[in-house]
């Protein structure tokens, strides 16, 4: 959710034109209500905490002093705060104030300026020198960072001209330089199964240790797959919120329609609709070309596959 915040009249006019461009909600000081805008109806830095829980983005029209004292007391951490911008009420000028790279306020500012033909006002050091920044080509390739405290370490060498470590890869594997960077790309689908009303915290630790013998890293999951008999299932539920990816389910017809050597069971057959849960799921989530990297393994109650997906452009 993109959120924008005006605070006269003219930036309000602006506001809503930069909430059409963005898609997202405008809001402003009572006063300025009207339709297409909400009401600020709390003190300006409480509003800002709860719209740092809701958004993605938040812009800012007018001075960025309004801004910086705003967010102040919710700043936490570059890896999970929103990108936060500002755009002055003329349209003249859009700066990125936080989460310039793994939160996107720098493209955003570039996307915002490029529409309102304003200039954007950059200033992070790799962005102003021309280098690329590694934490924003993770977040636009869909990588996940694992290791961020190291990020300044490595962007500080390439300031330097320096050659520094980044490793791309799902697999858990030695680090290959002295500092690396370790980008996990979203590209695995554990397929499961369970009993009903499984417990979370024995799912988690189960599908933890299944990863592990596989020698996959979690931060590399794409989505959680299973029958749709489990669309409800609690435990399966938790787990993907828990690891931000999405839970998916297919019906026991286009689970058994699914080609491949897959690992059949006639009660599972009797009871889903389809002789295999886990592997056809993972393997169909996981889209044409997949890769079963992990065939049915069962646990108390519980199964896991782990298929990897081909098509995933981690290119430069």
């Amino acid at each position: 959710m993109n959120i924008v915040a005006a605070f006269t009249e003219r930036g309000v006019k602006l506001a809503l034109r930069l909430a059409k461009f963005l898609g997202g909600e405008v809001y402003a000081p009572e006063r300025f209500s009207r339709e297409g805008v909400r009401a600020v109806n709390a003190p300006l830095t409480e509003w800002a905490g709860e719209m740092f829980r809701r958004s993605d983005a938040l812009v800012f029209v007018g001075a960025c002093g309004i801004a910086v004292r705003a967010i102040a007391p919710h700043v936490a951490d570059k890896m999970t705060d929103p990108a936060v911008l500002v755009v002055d009420e003329a349209g003249r000028f859009v700066m990125p104030v936080l989460s310039g790279h793994v939160g996107g306020a720098n493209e955003l500012a570039r996307k915002i300026a490029g529409f309102l033909h304003a200039v954007p006002v950059i200033t992070t050091a790799t962005d102003v020198n021309g280098l690329p920044a590694v934490d924003e080509w993770a977040v636009k390739h869909g990588c996940v960072i694992e290791n961020p405290d190291v990020i300044k370490d490595v962007s500080s060498r390439v300031l330097e001209g320096l050659p520094v470590g980044v490793a791309v890869t799902w697999e858990n594997v030695a680090t290959p330089f002295p500092v690396t960077l370790m980008l996990r790309p979203r590209v695995l689908v554990l397929g499961t199964g369970c009993n009903r009303n499984t417990d979370p915290a024995e799912f988690e630790r189960s599908a933890a240790d299944f990863l592990t013998g596989a020698g996959a890293s979690v931060l590399s999951l794409a989505a959680l797959a299973s029958v749709d008999l489990k669309k409800d299932e609690a435990a399966m539920k938790i787990f993907a919120e828990a690891h931000n990816v999405p839970f998916v389910t297919f019906s026991a017809g286009e689970l058994q329609a699914v080609r491949g050597d897959f690992t059949r069971s006639e009660t599972v057959r009797k009871y889903t609709g389809t002789d295999n849960v886990c592997e056809r799921a993972c393997v169909l989530a996981a889209g044409e070309g997949s890769v079963l990297l992990r065939s049915k393994c069962v646990y108390n109650g519980m199964t896991f596959a782990l298929a990897r997906r081909v098509h995933h452009d981690i290119t430069a």
